[in-house]
């Protein structure tokens, strides 16, 4: 039955992967949003699962990298929008007073 599970990973995470890839190409997404990169942490964590399970581990070092680097982009993403929301809040800037 795990056998069967680590496939159904590997189908999934492909899936996931195109569909990001897919989405972007065709205008849907925005390759910086949030859905792409998690799509593509999806996508890579699966296949990497995956890729153990078969000790495929050329495979698995990418998807650890891709893992990476979508965390990576979601943690700035994250970073940019509170830099943001903290520069149009008046109350929040440094060294303005009433």
């Amino acid at each position: 039955m795990l056998s069967l599970g680590m496939e159904v990973f590997g189908w999934v995470g492909g899936l996931a992967l195109i569909s990001a890839y897919a989405l972007v190409s065709f205008g849907k997404i925005s390759a910086r949003g949030a859905l792409f990169q998690w799509l593509n942490l999806l996508g890579s964590f699966l296949l990497a699962a995956n890729s153990a399970w078969h000790s495929a581990w050329p495979s698995v070092s990418v998807n650890a990298i891709w893992i990476g680097v979508g965390v990576a982009a979601l943690v700035r993403g994250w970073f940019l929008k509170a830099q943001m929301a903290k520069n149009l809040d008046p109350e929040l800037r440094v060294g303005t007073s009433d």
